[in-house]
């Protein structure tokens, strides 16, 4: 962490940054199906990890619902938590207009509102290279998962550390250094953190097909598979 930067003001930036998104942010391709074909791709994703009987499901910094919004369609008890209030405004109300009973929490990903082994399964996508203490969140995400509860990391490694920020991430080019998984994280070393964080059992399955992205795929895509014993 920079001298200049405590962890509350990094996330604020954070909070900031997507807060300011929110109205447009279901119109990026990796945000959120953009035809029936990617959803179709990410509901038969999800049949797969989730299985068929109900289970508690927590979606991780779910900016406006997606994954948490079809965990409930498939029939599963579906939660929500993002730091963004208006990320979290306009995943109620599309949880109101499909008439899906979704609790939709504002928290920090380190300090969340739930009790001790309250879910099956937690899910985050693009997520953990937004947080200036990825291991303190993996390690608040074992404790909110049951014993034998299971966690899904969708990531991957879009950009190198110190390629230029995207005129998109502005708010993010003071900040990026005190951000250990900015620009995306490798496989391998988001399994030594989910490792400190004393999960088990970690595999890490390919996310290539381009249906699922929209188009074409040029960066490592992955979701990593750990267990909390």
């Amino acid at each position: 962490m920079s001298l200049f930067w405590t962890k509350n003001a990094v996330k604020e930036v954070v909070r900031r940054h997507w807060s300011g998104r929110a109205e447009t942010f279901d119109q990026g391709i990796t945000h959120a199906p953009q035809s029936a074909e990617q959803l179709e791709a990410w509901q038969a994703r999800m049949k797969a990890w989730a299985g068929d009987a109900p289970i508690d499901v927590l979606d991780m910094g779910c900016g406006t619902g997606f994954l948490a919004l079809e965990f409930a369609a498939l029939g599963h008890h579906a939660t929500g938590a993002d730091f963004s209030e208006q990320m979290i405004e306009r995943a109620r109300a599309k949880a109101a207009e499909r008439s899906l009973a979704v609790r939709f929490d504002v928290a920090d990903a380190e300090n969340l509102p739930c009790p001790d082994a309250s879910f099956d399964l937690l899910i985050e996508r693009h997520v953990v290279w937004t947080l200036p203490d990825p291991t303190g969140g993996l390690i608040e995400w074992h404790r909110v998962l049951r014993p034998g509860g299971r966690l899904i990391l969708i990531e991957g490694q879009w950009s190198s550390p110190d390629a230029p920020s995207s005129p998109m991430h502005a708010d993010y080019q003071e900040i990026r250094e005190t951000l250990p998984f900015y620009g995306g994280a490798a496989a391998a070393d988001l399994s030594h953190a989910v490792k400190i964080a004393k999960f088990s059992s970690t595999v890490i399955e390919p996310l290539m097909d381009p249906m699922l992205w929209g188009g074409p795929v040029n960066r490592d895509r992955y979701a990593l598979h750990a267990t909390r014993g």
